[in-house]
This record gives structure tokens, sequence and C-alpha cells, in this order.
């Protein structure tokens, strides 16, 4: 039991970060410059890294809780 909680929790912070690094990388293609008011590169950047890490945890969630519904679904059937 306890192992498979280990094992859960590495899945779920591999799965997050692999899922920001993602979101990062296709966030660094989108021009946000026209957007940001000029000589606010802090607060930009910061910006940047929360909106990387909103979407990236959030599909992370999304997939986790899929994969986790999926395996739920064979107690339909017992």
């Amino acid at each position: 039991m306890l192992s498979g909680l280990g094992q859960q929790a590495i899945i779920g912070m591999l799965s997050h970060i692999i899922f920001i690094i993602i979101t990062w990388q296709i966030l660094q293609v989108i021009k946000l410059d026209p957007l940001l008011k000029k000589g606010r590169v802090f607060e930009s950047r910061l910006l940047l890294i929360f909106l990387t890490i909103t979407i990236g945890t959030t599909v992370s969630n999304f997939f986790l809780d899929f994969i986790q519904w999926s395996q739920q679904m064979t107690y339909l059937f017992k």
C-alpha cells in the first residue's frame, strides 16, 4: 500500500515537471511582447513562469485524473 502511494507520488511529480517543461517550450514560441508593458522585464518573466506552472499543472492533472479514471472503470464490471 505505502509503496503504491510512493509510486503515485513520483509519477505525479514527474508528470507535472514534464508538462511544465513542455508548456515552457510552447510559451517561448508565442510572441507575448506586444501584450506586455515595455521596461517591465521582471514582471513579464514572472508572469510567464506563473502561466507556465498553471497551464502545465492543469494539463498534468487532467492526464493523471484520466489515467486514474480509466483504471477505476474496471470496477464497473466486477
